[in-house]
């Protein structure tokens, strides 16, 4: 896609029309609109085509992201979101944003491949993704050439927050906790099994739910069970995921995510242990996904 841009009618020197650039996770969307040399964030809540319609994708750009740009409307848009790994899922996002951006051409891809694009550039390499979710890919500096299937909460995510919050619910609930933990959560969240379980099965987004139980491994590092959880769920992802690449042994490993941010030091220990090279470890996609754009497209 090539960058629009207008003549300045005075001097007539070529002038560049806003972009907005959107990460859109399960938990929120990060937005970034870019105008010359100006950046203005927004945040909003995921927008996963599995968990929102287009209707509801519709009116959060309504009424959370359009009031805020109003007078910067862009001209085109670069969406990258979990979710949108098939068309139908694609055209649900696409017609959203058309339905209020309605003159700007809308770019629809998969978050696996805005965070190959914000890790790599337009260098080999493979790319994971540790945050809410989980996935992984081999980019060949172009596109994604090999994608190890992402299964979902429910079947997979490993090493990811639902991953690691899954397990400490387990832990709790199946009382394998030793007293001084167990002590630690019922301070921390004073929630019960029926509680816990009626968010997990009843709830609506129970991956996100899950996810924010990692933060009690984050606040107890150095205890031998919470270490256990977190080396033994980036174990799951390395197993069922970086092994299955063979570029694993030659390329750097990147990883985008809080998940990976939070816990980079257990990633690093990890990489040294299986002799793999570490590459970037970036708590979100968005600066890098800022720069590719600005770099392909003259800014």
């Amino acid at each position: 896609m090539q960058r629009m841009f207008y003549l300045d009618p005075l001097n007539e020197y070529p002038i560049m029309m806003p972009i907005l650039i959107a990460d859109s996770g399960s938990t929120k969307t990060e937005f970034c609109l870019l105008n010359g040399k100006k950046k203005k964030t927004i945040i909003t809540q995921g927008m996963s085509p599995y968990f929102l319609s287009g209707a509801q994708i519709s009116e959060i750009l309504l009424t959370q992201v359009l009031p805020k740009i109003k007078n910067e409307l862009p001209a085109e848009i670069y969406f990258y979101g979990t979710g949108c790994s098939n068309q139908a899922n694609v055209k649900i996002v696409q017609q959203a944003f058309k339905s209020v951006f309605k003159k700007a051409k809308v770019s629809v891809d998969h978050d696996m491949t805005g965070a190959a694009k914000s890790l790599c550039g337009d260098q080999k390499g493979v790319a994971c993704i540790l945050g809410t979710g989980s996935n992984s890919c081999f980019y060949n500096g172009k596109k994604i050439v090999k994608n190890s299937p992402g299964l979902g909460y429910v079947l997979g995510d490993e090493g990811s927050g639902a991953y690691l919050g899954r397990k400490v619910i387990q832990y709790f609930l199946y009382k394998t906790f030793d007293e001084d933990l167990m002590e630690r959560f019922n301070a921390k969240y004073q929630t019960t099994a029926p509680e816990i379980l009626d968010a997990v099965y009843k709830q609506p987004l129970p991956n996100k739910y899950l996810a924010k139980y990692a933060m009690f491994l984050a606040e107890n590092r150095g205890h031998f069970m919470i270490e256990n959880i977190i080396e033994d769920s980036f174990n799951d992802f390395f197993f069922n995921h970086i092994y299955k690449y063979r570029e694993s042994w030659t390329l750097p490993i990147n990883f985008v995510g809080s998940i990976a941010y939070g816990f980079r030091d257990v990633l690093k220990e990890m990489c040294n242990s299986y002799e793999l090279q570490l590459g970037r470890v970036l708590k979100n996609p968005m600066e890098g996904l800022v720069k590719f754009h600005q770099q392909k497209q003259g800014a």
